[in-house]
């Protein structure tokens, strides 16, 4: 009966250290997970930011059809530096 038991607890220990060992890997794979997560975030924000100028680029090529689009994206830029602006002198 004191062999059984000595077995079970030495058995529970055992799937202790693996759980644990298990569960570390599972932390350390989240955050790199998370710091892959962020690095492609902020790839696709400059992405984004390279299109909207290239956008805005195109608008103003001679004979441009979306005039009134260009015009539109340098308005919202005026009212976004203007907003900045308030906030510096508040």
């Amino acid at each position: 009966m004191l062999v059984e038991l000595k077995e079970k607890i030495d058995r529970l220990i055992s799937l202790y250290e693996t759980t644990n060992s298990e569960k570390d890997a599972v932390i350390r794979e989240k955050a790199e997970l998370q710091a892959l997560i962020n690095e492609k975030n902020n790839t696709i924000k400059e992405l984004e930011k390279r299109i909207e100028t290239l956008q805005l680029g195109n608008a103003f090529k001679v004979g441009s059809a979306d005039q009134k689009e260009a015009k539109q994206k340098i308005e919202k830029i005026v009212r976004e530096i203007e907003k900045c602006m308030a906030m510096l002198n508040n």
